[in-house]
């Protein structure tokens, strides 16, 4: 009876899937900030990276119809589209607003939220699919593969840009910038890296790209912990 209600409308527990490793990693993370956002701005943000989705899609779609052949290339548009939905949605919802992004690491908090919420409905729509047909190892299997990998890349991909937002926090607006450009492109080579070796057929690729992408988390908890006791210079 449960099986075919779920058979019947997949998203449910599509979604519910999807959701509960963004909700274990949105703890993670929160815990992070001495200064908690408000509720609702988390929220938001949340919300904004999943309809940050629906808005890429459609874009990637075209991509693919008209760069089909030429796969680096679409890959490449791909990820930049996908980096500057999650990016440019939760800027309009949170960052342009200084008097709630008021420290150096509320910008990283924010994109971070935004990617979740941009992976918690990438999921539900990756899983619907397998639930549908009533493969549920399958889709535990490929559920377990997003939350280790696809997961963090978008975490690692939207905290290198917020990264580079907070030490550029007490900078000249010029320098800001030019700090949030180069971490969107970083944040963009990053991701293309990750897609071309995920689809690659060579022994061991997967098991070194999710290690790679362990390691960026490892790398950008440490730049958190300098980002969080930078202090605005003021000279005697």
């Amino acid at each position: 009876m449960l099986l075919e209600f779920l058979q019947r409308y997949p998203f449910i527990l599509a979604f519910i899937l999807g959701f509960i490793p963004a909700l274990i990693w949105l703890w993670f993370w929160l815990k992070e900030d001495a200064h908690p956002e408000p509720a609702k701005m988390i929220t938001l943000s949340f919300i904004g990276g999943m309809v940050a989705v629906l808005f890429a899609l459609p874009l990637q779609k075209l991509v693919y119809f008209y760069f089909k052949d030429l796969q680096n290339l679409s890959f490449l548009l791909w990820a930049s589209i996908e980096e500057i939905s999650k990016f440019g949605f939760v800027w309009f919802i949170a960052l342009r607003n200084k008097k709630l992004a008021d420290e150096p690491i509320d910008d990283i908090i924010y994109l971070i939220v935004s990617a979740l919420g941009f992976v918690t409905f990438e999921n539900t729509l990756f899983l619907i699919g397998p639930i549908y047909n009533g493969d549920l190892v399958n889709t535990i299997i490929h559920g377990n593969l997003r939350f280790i990998g696809a997961s963090l890349l978008h975490i690692m991909t939207s905290a290198t840009i917020g990264i580079m937002m907070g030490l550029s926090f007490y900078k000249t607006r010029g320098r800001r910038g030019l700090y949030t450009t180069l971490g969107i492109i970083i944040a963009i080579v990053l991701h293309t890296t990750f897609n071309l070796f995920i689809i690659s057929e060579a022994p061991g690729n997967i098991f070194f790209i999710f290690g790679a992408v362990w390691f960026g988390i490892i790398v950008l908890l440490l730049l958190l912990e300098k980002v969080k006791h930078l202090r605005a210079y003021r000279p005697n």
